[in-house]
């Protein structure tokens, strides 16, 4: 939580992480990140990058070979960045004092299974939809949870992740599986497919959802969640599941 003048050297903070990760006791929890420190955390990634995403040099007479998978090094280097999906809580549900809020990971798993159990749609690769609900918030790793009440402009926030993603792509070693993702972020981040406006409709019906849960969980009123969604599904699926959860909200 501390500012620039209390952060670690590249070198500690990189060896931190990862010694933190390969250490028999658990990983220590990590607080989520807000925009104000994204760029410490993106210098981590990159040092982590340098360290890890150089694979071992092919034979002489391997030069027409398959682009290789991630080394063991990379994917795990890699996985214990995504950690901090698994700790960093929902920032929404966290300014309006919800107790246990979900993690980005849990939104983003239940996204998956959305993507999974939906009806086949004319057009819709659903595979597709699955791995993007999986990659949509990944970079959230570094930067955190940005809301609309941290004031930062939609495109200052778009750049932010998209440098972050690179970093994580970098880190996982290039190649076919980090461009795939890279592809997968960029299309739901530019709504450019009926894949990407399927699972941006699956974003706020989670979220939604969710809110619907506090509220009979808790005793809260988080009308607001379902004010910031109105009129802006894109499609009939993420309007019917809509109406549904309206319809058990009465």
């Amino acid at each position: 939580m501390g500012g620039g003048s209390r952060a670690l050297s590249l070198s500690s903070l990189c060896a931190t992480t990862l010694a933190a990760a390969r250490a028999p006791a658990p990983a220590p929890f990590l607080a989520p990140a807000h925009a104000h420190r994204a760029p410490p955390l993106l210098r981590l990634a990159a040092a982590m990058s340098s360290s890890s995403s150089n694979p071992t040099p092919a034979a002489s007479g391997d030069a027409a070979a398959p682009a290789p998978a991630p080394s063991a090094s990379s994917a795990i280097d890699f996985l214990t960045l995504c950690y901090r999906l698994k700790t960093t809580k929902r920032a929404g549900w966290v300014k309006r004092g919800v107790q246990g809020p979900e993690s980005v990971a849990d939104h983003m798993y239940r996204m998956g299974v959305m993507a999974l159990v939906a009806a086949d749609l004319p057009g819709v690769d659903r595979d597709r939809c699955v791995k993007m609900a999986i990659v949509h918030d990944i970079a959230e790793a570094i930067v955190g949870d940005i809301t609309p009440s941290d004031n930062v402009p939609k495109e200052e926030k778009s750049r932010m992740e998209k440098e972050a993603l690179d970093h994580m792509c970098e880190l996982l070693g290039g190649g076919p599986r980090a461009q795939e993702i890279r592809e997968l972020w960029m299309e739901y981040e530019n709504n450019a497919s009926l894949e990407a406006k399927v699972v941006k409709d699956f974003d706020k019906i989670e979220m939604i959802l969710q809110a619907l849960e506090y509220e009979k969980e808790q005793g809260r009123d988080l009308e607001e969640f379902f004010q910031s969604t109105a009129g802006k599904f894109q499609t009939d699926i993420g309007k019917a599941w809509a109406a549904e959860i309206a319809s058990r909200r009465k």
